[in-house]
């Protein structure tokens, strides 16, 4: 497994579990701000590690995967603006987006023939 491979995994784990703790519980509270700004903070590590799993020599370089890991990054910036300006449907809304598109993403490594796929079944 290559480092930034290693890297985006050890980040999605915790961004996983967080986001899941996040949607099932108070919202408000000091322990959603915390734990919001952990998963801010580990959905950023998964975005930008991403940059680096395709590798700046393979044919065909970036992919749409790598379009998402951009509009990710955008929209947790805008999720924390939303936030602190007080506009909380706006945050919701973002936030929910991207842990559904971390669910999506992660769905779709483990089809068969990519990187997540090959790990855990060959």
């Amino acid at each position: 497994m290559s480092l930034p491979v290693a890297i985006h995994l050890a980040a999605v784990v915790p961004a996983l579990l967080i986001g899941v703790l996040q949607l099932a519980t108070t919202k408000g509270t000091r322990r959603h701000r915390v734990l919001g700004r952990l998963w801010v903070l580990s959905m950023a590590v998964v975005a930008v590690s991403s940059f680096w799993i395709a590798g700046f020599d393979q044919a065909g370089g970036y992919s749409i995967i790598h379009l998402l890991s951009v509009w990710t990054l955008v929209s947790l910036v805008l999720a924390v603006w939303f936030i602190r300006r007080g506009n909380v449907r706006a945050h919701q809304g973002f936030m929910i987006g991207v842990f559904l598109g971390l669910a999506g993403a992660g769905l779709g490594a483990l089809a068969p023939g990519r990187t997540l796929y090959l790990f855990f079944f060959a």
